[in-house]
């Protein structure tokens, strides 16, 4: 097994067990550049150091991650590396551009080049900047800049709508959000946002005590049952809203939509697949519908 070590603050070596996290979840912020290489690859030994210098170079604009193929046959595998070196880009958990086999030094800058960030990415994370230091209205400014100038700009989509759902702007923001199209990265993210945006709506007008008597004295009225799981996801009680939206699910599946089935599901985005509770509550919503 090949020890993980930091060459660098922007070179890194990663391993089968390290590489979900090193490249996947951090390729989500910044771009990572995965080099599939061994130390007998005579290709690889001058490929090596020119994808290093540039890493430097370019302090911070993209992380460098060596893999060594022997060691972590694993990642090599799943990502079909046959020949090395072999050289993939990944950018929101997913490869974006690729080659393989020893380049020059300029074919391998202008490759590098292509995932420095463009001025929309940098309006997007300047607005994401001010939207976690609790500035919202400079937050939308620079979201709206974004779009501005690349309307199709997802993660500026993402940052716009959050923000004017948390200012109650929920029509715009629903709005936003829903343009963002099947199969985009931040399409889980969208439909997450979107459930909130539905929960905070059946919530609206109910106390909690209020609705448990509905429904304590009518397991039957789903409407009160499914306002009541989104008043708890509202609040952030995930583990007692899947339980009421999957009883939702058993009484009426239908009902809203289907809403009961996707609200779990966002639920899930929101928490994460690989918690426990997620992975609880999957089980038991396939054994309700199936």
């Amino acid at each position: 097994m090949t020890v993980t070590t930091t060459t660098s603050a922007n070179v890194i070596d990663v391993t089968d067990q390290t590489f979900a996290t090193d490249v996947i979840e951090r390729s989500k912020t910044v771009p990572v550049v995965v080099d599939f290489w061994a130390a007998w690859c005579g290709p690889c030994r001058m490929l090596g150091p020119i994808l290093e210098n540039l890493a430097n170079e370019f302090n911070g604009d993209f992380i460098l991650a060596k893999v060594d193929v022997d060691g972590n046959p694993q990642t090599a595998m799943e990502f079909r590396v046959q020949g090395i070196p072999a050289v993939k880009a990944f950018r929101n958990g997913n490869v974006v551009s690729e080659f393989t086999g020893a380049q020059p030094e300029p074919q391998v800058r202008q490759f590098l080049e292509g995932l420095r960030p463009s001025e929309v990415d940098l309006l997007a994370k300047q607005g994401f900047e001010w939207e976690v230091n609790n500035q919202p209205a400079m937050a939308e400014e620079s979201y709206r800049a974004a779009l501005a100038k690349k309307s199709d700009h997802f993660p500026a989509k993402i940052g716009l709508g959050r923000v004017l759902l948390n200012q109650g702007e929920t029509d715009e923001a629903t709005s936003i959000l829903q343009s963002i199209p099947a199969g985009a990265a931040e399409k889980p993210v969208a439909d997450a946002l979107l459930a909130g945006a539905d929960f905070i709506k059946h919530a609206a007008g109910y106390s909690e005590a209020e609705l448990r008597t509905k429904v304590e004295d009518d397991p039957d009225d789903v409407a009160s049952r499914y306002a009541l799981a989104s008043l708890l996801a509202a609040e952030q009680r995930f583990a007692e809203a899947l339980e009421q939206f999957l009883e939702t699910i058993r009484h009426d599946r239908s009902y809203n939509n289907d809403g009961a089935r996707k609200a779990m599901l966002a639920i899930f985005t929101i928490l994460g697949e690989e918690q426990q509770i997620s992975k609880e509550y999957r089980q038991k919503l396939a054994n309700a519908l199936f």
